[in-house]
């Protein structure tokens, strides 16, 4: 039985683009023309384009840029939205990174960072150019239905600015905070893009996608940001200390996430002759398998969330896995099946301690003592060979050999703390 209380798991990207993407170059026979973009598109794009922006993290150091996303201007001000991803290098690590904007005309300057929600993913930077009116966020979240048309803006890959076609599909229930699903493409560099309807509404924040499927994208709903934004003062200076913002806000979600884990007695299911606790929910799904060999048998149970947080490059964390291993010896000695038993506990992945500022992983390993368990290790230990070794004596052990007749002296010890 296995219990993992960290697990980290890859299955969303975030839209800090990689700046070295390849292109395939399409040769003349095999080109393929695009599909003309929809009467709607262009008009979105055409009147929306002055207020969309990209947000670059760049070294402090020849300001070199290191991470790419995008942003808008809410309403007339100079106030802008965009993901915590986008804006993670420079709130966590100021000394090294700083923020820049770029609009679609060219024009570029200095971010100041004044709110991070990285529960939801959001954040809100100061820029010294204002916006026409055009995106703006009421104080109601707008109404959406399954299957309505949401045009996506950003820039892909750092590529230029560009709008997507796709559909509303409902909200994701598995999540641990509400996310929109979006039936269309995001592609890196346009997380924190905003998406809208054929009004120019925006009903959501360009987020993440699946990477094992097909136009499978995640919106966050426009009405966390409208929270995030009523905390701003558009006037004030910028925190100096990001950290323990991000801290104290990860400390509060690990709370509600445990207060939910465990707020109702786990269920027990079957595995082999025991019974394993499990947590099936909305938010924590349960999968199973099995491997029939011809000497053993493994069956395992494996639940776990299906989102995270992201806090930096380096850790993705709000997320819990519990799972369980059953295995069976139909045709192994006690010594092979405890070399496989043992081996079986080399997969774990707990983390690394390269992060000064992230504690080490930690791994707790209780073994439930039973009598027929015990028999077993006896007989084990009792057919392994024994090994006699040659006793080596140091100088010091043979002037005690010479001195039987003096006292023995008590043992010293020394510790040192530093």
């Amino acid at each position: 039985m296995k219990f993992t209380k960290l697990a980290l798991l890859l299955t969303l990207t975030w839209g800090c683009a990689a700046v070295n993407a390849q292109q395939a170059p399409a040769t003349a026979p095999d080109a393929v023309a695009l599909p003309t973009p929809s009467s709607t598109a262009q008009k979105l794009y055409s009147a929306a384009k002055a207020d969309l922006l990209q947000v670059r993290s760049l070294l402090k150091t020849g300001r070199t840029q290191s991470s790419v996303g995008s942003g808008f201007l809410v309403g007339t001000s100079n106030l802008v939205l965009t993901n915590y991803h986008v804006v993670s290098q420079f709130a966590l690590d100021p000394d090294t990174y700083t923020g820049e904007w770029v609009d679609t005309a060219g024009q570029r300057g200095n971010i100041e960072l004044l709110a991070v929600d990285v529960l939801h993913d959001l954040a809100v930077v100061r820029v010294n150019r204002y916006g026409t009116g055009y995106f703006k966020l009421g104080d109601k979240p707008v109404a959406l239905t399954q299957g309505q048309y949401l045009y996506s803006l950003g820039n892909p890959l750092d590529l230029g600015f560009a709008i997507s076609e796709g559909s509303f599909n409902g909200v994701i229930a598995r999540s641990f905070y509400e996310q929109l699903m979006f039936t269309g493409p995001i592609n890196a560099g346009m997380s924190g893009g905003p998406s809208v309807t054929v009004d120019g509404a925006v009903a959501g924040i360009n987020v993440s996608k699946r990477l094992d499927g097909e136009l499978v994208s995640f919106l966050v709903p426009a009405r966390y940001a409208q929270e995030l934004l009523k905390k701003v003062d558009p006037e004030a200076k910028p925190p100096k200390d990001f950290t323990a913002i991000v801290a104290q806000q990860l400390l509060v979600h690990q709370k509600a996430m445990i207060d939910q884990l465990l707020g109702k007695p786990l269920t027990a299911k079957a595995m082999g002759p025991y019974s394993v606790p499990v947590r099936e929910s909305e938010q924590m799904r349960c999968w199973g398998r099995s491997n029939d060999r011809d000497s053993f048998s493994v069956e395992v149970t494996n639940c776990q969330m299906e989102s995270s947080l992201f806090v930096s490059g380096s850790l993705q964390t709000g997320q819990v896995q519990i799972q369980h291993q059953y295995m069976k010896s139909t045709g192994l000695d006690e010594v092979r099946f405890a070399v496989l038993s043992s081996n079986s506990f080399k997969n774990e992945n707990f983390g690394s301690h390269k992060d000064k500022r992230l504690t080490g992983p930690m791994c707790t390993r209780t073994i439930r003592q039973e009598q027929h368990l015990a028999d077993a290790r006896r007989d084990v230990r009792a057919r392994l060979p024994q090994v006699r070794r040659p006793v080596r004596l140091r100088p010091a052990d043979l002037q005690h050999r010479r001195r039987q007749d003096e006292p023995a002296k008590p043992p010293r010890c020394t510790r040192r703390i530093v």
